[in-house]
């Protein structure tokens, strides 16, 4: 089966360097405190964070998906990039062998940042991936970048 490839970019006003911290290296502790309907908790299994770490995303009560697990490929905290692979998940890996994530955060003019993402969805053999349904696990994610920034505005002095 053929790998989908999608590509996502966006804009931010806060410096790359503050979202990376963020949105990246802190996201264990941030996300289940500015999120908990989203997500319950997030626990390192294996590792220190760095290549070959594996951590476990559990969601709150009533997400579709109760959990999944994503394995650390390559963290460069100077060049800002991030890329890692959901290798299991409850019914969301029926159709998906694995999501391979590569992410990467740029300086812009006046101080802000450009994001892009580059999502690589591997099915399984004789499925066909539902690109609806990926849009909206896109917009799940993207609903939990909106929510770190906000709280990076509302908080200029943290991550600085």
């Amino acid at each position: 089966m053929a790998v989908l490839t999608l590509t996502d970019e966006f804009t931010s006003p806060v410096a790359p360097k503050r979202v990376f911290k963020a949105l990246i290296l802190d996201a264990d502790n941030l996300m289940p405190k500015l999120m908990p309907q989203a997500i319950k908790s997030v626990e390192t299994l294996e590792g220190n964070g760095g290549p070959g770490t594996i951590k476990k995303i559990t969601f709150a009560e009533g997400s579709h998906i109760k959990y999944v697990k994503h394995r650390t490929d390559a963290l460069d905290e100077e060049k800002l990039t991030y890329c890692y692979t959901l290798i299991e998940g409850d019914d969301l890996l029926d159709k998906i062998e694995s999501i391979s994530y590569e992410m990467k955060f740029e300086p812009t003019p006046g101080g802000g940042c450009k994001g892009t993402n580059v999502s690589k969805y591997h099915p399984k053999p004789g499925v066909q991936i539902n690109e609806e349904e990926v849009k909206a696990g896109k917009e799940k994610a993207m609903a939990i970048y909106k929510g770190v920034e906000a709280y990076l505005l509302a908080n200029p002095n943290v991550y600085a």
